[in-house]
């Protein structure tokens, strides 16, 4: 399929491009995890809200900007070049898309306007355990409140609004609720997480049931999709660079055939894996029946993709690949735990092949 950027998208991609190099660059994360924040980053998060990006899916009546996915994943690959640790992916497109797919009027006209002013940070509670695995589910639902655990809920440990999965039906749960409680994760790469126990906790219901919650999913899986190709492009850039300038034996590195070939097979699935993404971005535009398979493309595409060029970035800059000064391992942290979030590739896969029938 062809894929063009309108100008309007071109114009958001880049103006994200500018604002995550010149205000949130890799230092600005490893500057947060030497402070041991833990992925608290408010002033981030305001000056992303700034720019309209906290309300990027949010429509317009809600103070919204509705420019739909196509313009959210574009900034959220941006981010990922970077590696931003803020709760855009979390916010913006998961609490967003849950509210505006499953939300009553009321729930909509109270969490859309301040999701959009980025005055509240929502996050996805779905796995209790330690594989994805959201049709698995021993949450208890009795009398408008929930009993149970999340495990890894990222951004769980700052979320002022949860939305929680629990086998066929979907909650919002507000993030101050009695009963409500969290166990902050230190993440290997530095973002943070949090596991949550509900004890008759009060929760309202979304509408939409099982449907919703994959649905939801999907835009999660697509949205860290997007994410995972500018964390990849970066990392493949910064390679590339190092190809140039290393010189060994007499000669830069990258005029040696074997490292050609490897920052060949690099670019050939990062072409592959941007195509992948764009369409599952333009099919939740459209809103057609094709959603799942290309949600699941796309993760499993991207989450391939990443593992190899973070590993290549590792071991292409030699020993000094290794140290924490630099931050090849900065990208291959935050590669591996974005490889499992929301289903690992080869539970994409699998589900890519049950949606067409195989």
């Amino acid at each position: 399929m062809t894929f063009t950027l309108s100008e309007e998208q071109s114009l958001l991609k880049d103006a994200a491009r500018d604002f995550v190099r010149e205000q949130a660059p890799v230092t600005r994360l490893r500057t947060m995890r030497d402070a041991k924040k833990n992925g608290r980053d408010p002033q981030l998060w305001r000056e992303m809200a700034q720019m309209g990006w906290a309300g990027i899916l949010v429509p317009e009546e809600h103070g919204g900007a509705g420019l739909g996915y196509v313009g959210l994943g574009l900034v959220l690959e941006e981010t990922g070049r970077t590696l931003a640790a803020s709760p855009l992916l979390s916010t913006a497109m998961i609490g967003a898309s849950a509210l505006i797919l499953g939300g009553s009027a009321a729930q909509q006209g109270e969490w859309l306007p301040k999701i959009a002013a980025g005055e509240t940070i929502a996050a996805l509670a779905v796995d209790e355990g330690a594989h994805h695995a959201p049709e698995k589910s021993a949450l208890k639902v009795s009398g408008g409140k929930i009993s149970g655990g999340k495990a890894y809920v990222a951004d769980g440990h700052i979320a002022d609004l949860l939305v929680v999965a629990g086998g066929e039906a979907m909650f919002l749960v507000r993030g101050d609720a009695k009963g409500l409680s969290r166990r902050e994760l230190v993440t290997v790469d530095s973002r943070g997480a949090a596991d949550l126990s509900f004890e008759n906790v009060e929760a309202e219901p979304l509408k939409g049931g099982a449907a919703l919650r994959d649905a939801v999913l999907d835009r999660a899986r697509i949205g860290l999709a997007a994410e995972m190709l500018g964390q990849a492009q970066a990392a493949f850039e910064l390679t590339g660079e190092y190809l140039k300038t290393r010189k060994q034996f007499g000669q830069v590195i990258g005029g040696f055939q074997a490292l050609q070939h490897r920052a060949a097979k690099m670019f050939t699935e990062l072409e592959l894996t941007r195509s992948c993404v764009y369409a599952a971005l333009a099919a939740l535009d459209r809103g057609g029946d094709d959603i799942a398979p290309w949600a699941s493309l796309a993760k499993a595409r991207a989450g391939e993709t990443l593992h190899l060029v973070s590993n290549e970035c590792v071991q292409m800059h030699g020993g000094i690949g290794m140290t924490d000064a630099h931050d090849a391992g900065l990208y291959l942290k935050r590669a591996r735990v974005a490889e499992g979030l929301y289903g690992g590739a080869a539970y994409h896969r699998d589900r890519y092949a049950r949606t067409l029938g195989f």
